[in-house]
């Protein structure tokens, strides 16, 4: 069973910066798909970005530009850097493993999710 723990969430002011981590115990980690999910407070878990096992990468629609997604294979660990914070980024961050066609179309695996890291943009 691998496990998954994020990192790195915390207050910042808006244009900010923050990098979340999301660190996997287990080998197998790198056979997977990563997705970066986010669930605002009344808010629908949105897909955020995702990163293939060979490092191939996509991202929402709302985060283009201001977001990038990378993954470490020595240390089981994959980064969200977040750039350019805006108040509607608020929200708990979830990473998930999964699987990724070759569309790019990424699915999630039930019973791989982290317990999430709240991010707060705020003045």
């Amino acid at each position: 069973q691998v496990q998954l723990v994020e990192s790195g969430g915390g207050l910042v002011q808006p244009g900010g910066s923050l990098r979340l981590s999301c660190a996997a115990s287990g080998s197998i980690f790198n056979i997977y798909a990563v997705g970066w999910y986010r669930q605002g407070t009344g808010k629908q878990r949105e897909l955020v970005a995702t990163i293939s096992r060979s490092g191939a990468t996509t991202f929402g629609d709302s985060v283009k530009g201001r977001f990038t997604i990378s993954r470490d294979y020595a240390k089981n660990t994959v980064y969200l850097q977040m750039n350019s914070l805006k108040p509607e980024d608020t929200a708990v961050y979830y990473c998930n493993l999964g699987d990724m066609d070759s569309r790019g179309t990424y699915y999630s695996r039930n019973g791989y999710w982290g317990q999430g890291t709240q991010v707060t943009v705020s003045s």
